[in-house]
């Protein structure tokens, strides 16, 4: 346990175009919009249980090409989920790619519009 006994309350993703992003993360992914104030920008919060992503439309230097394939080797948020099969057809359905984990888990990588490279493993 940590000294101040930490919880992940949400992690942030930039993107460019949050019409598209929510197009991946809730269309494809299955993810739940939530209540998000104004913050005087564009964006979107998304609930995962008791934790949330929030995606911040917002100018970004981070680039999109010349990034690792493999989303292990670049900053990623992970997910879990009960079975990873489902996943894995949705984003063949979708056309959208994905690299199995390096380690021989059950665990994909894969990328958002904007290069945000995701995590999503299967519960053990």
């Amino acid at each position: 346990m940590s000294k101040f006994n930490f919880t992940m309350h949400h992690a942030s993703l930039v993107v460019a175009d949050t019409a598209a992003s929510l197009r991946f993360y809730c269309d494809v992914l299955g993810m739940p919009q939530t209540d998000r104030p104004d913050l005087g920008f564009p964006g979107a919060w998304l609930q995962l249980g008791a934790q949330q992503i929030h995606l911040l439309e917002l100018e970004t230097q981070d680039p999109k090409t010349g990034r690792p394939e493999h989303g292990g080797r670049d900053r990623h948020i992970a997910l879990s989920v009960p079975e990873l099969a489902p996943v894995r057809e949705t984003l063949d359905q979708n056309g959208i790619a994905y690299t199995l984990s390096k380690s021989g888990r059950q665990a994909l990588f894969c990328r958002d519009p904007d290069g945000n490279a995701l995590e999503i493993l299967q519960r053990v």
